[in-house]
């Protein structure tokens, strides 16, 4: 049986973990050729020595994908723009994109330092930036692209979270205005607001979002808080009929 996506190549940030490592996995299933983008960093975006993308790219082969791995930072221009010429030099082009690296550095308002404010509207706001303006001049050129970016309910204004709702906030306003702007070339950009167990909810404190440490990472498959229930309706976004 044809996948919905064969033929089609895929980036997607975050890669390596949780949720995007399901959505990189979901995306070759369906015939993608998959650029697994992580920098194996802890939730606070310290970094590590471990590389979640290239245990996934291992996976994905072994199932018989295709993907490459990438470890550059998609929070600067630089980076972005290497992810998306990785796509094109390795497997000829770039028709999806999908945003799902982020950092938590949590704390109340009075508290937060510029540096902790800084530092997670860098790589969510900006990291979605830095790889759509590459991504979009790409697709304007070739008439037809899909992007995906997660934004999350935080949005709303969770409680000790300003700097991560401020940047979901953010992440929907470039969503639309990026989707009302390449329409007319072929190209969707669509937001999910994902709710799903990851090493990223187990860290947030019981009380405060709703269904905070209910289930974690550990326990959550097979749940509605699996983060493999997240990727079919990506699936359905990256492909054809989604226009």
């Amino acid at each position: 049986m044809a996948g919905h996506l064969d033929g089609k190549v895929a980036a997607v940030t975050g890669g390596g973990r949780g949720i995007g490592r399901e959505v990189s996995k979901a995306l070759a299933r369906q015939g993608a050729a998959v650029v697994v983008n992580d920098l194996g960093v802890s939730v606070a975006g310290q970094q590590e020595t471990a590389s979640p993308a290239d245990d996934a790219v291992k996976e994905i082969k072994a199932a018989g994908g295709s993907a490459s791995p990438s470890h550059v930072d998609i929070s600067t221009p630089e980076g972005g723009e290497g992810l998306v010429n990785q796509a094109i030099k390795e497997f000829g082009k770039l028709d999806i994109l999908v945003n799902v690296a982020g950092i938590l550095r949590d704390r109340m308002i009075f508290n937060m330092t510029i540096e902790e404010w800084d530092a997670v509207i860098k790589v969510h706001l900006r990291g979605h930036f830095c790889t759509m303006r590459p991504a979009t001049a790409h697709m304007r050129e070739r008439k037809f692209g899909r992007i995906i970016n997660f934004s999350s309910n935080a949005a709303q204004g969770s409680p000790g979270q300003p700097n991560y709702a401020a940047a979901k906030a953010g992440i929907l306003g470039l969503t639309y205005s990026t989707a009302n702007s390449m329409q007319k070339y072929g190209v969707t950009c669509n937001a999910i607001w994902p709710g799903a167990a990851t090493r990223m909810t187990d860290s947030i404190p019981a009380g405060r979002m709703p269904g905070a440490g209910l289930i974690t990472s550990a326990n959550a498959a097979g749940t509605t808080m699996d983060p493999a229930n997240v990727p079919p309706i990506i699936v359905y976004l990256c492909s054809d009929e989604a226009a």
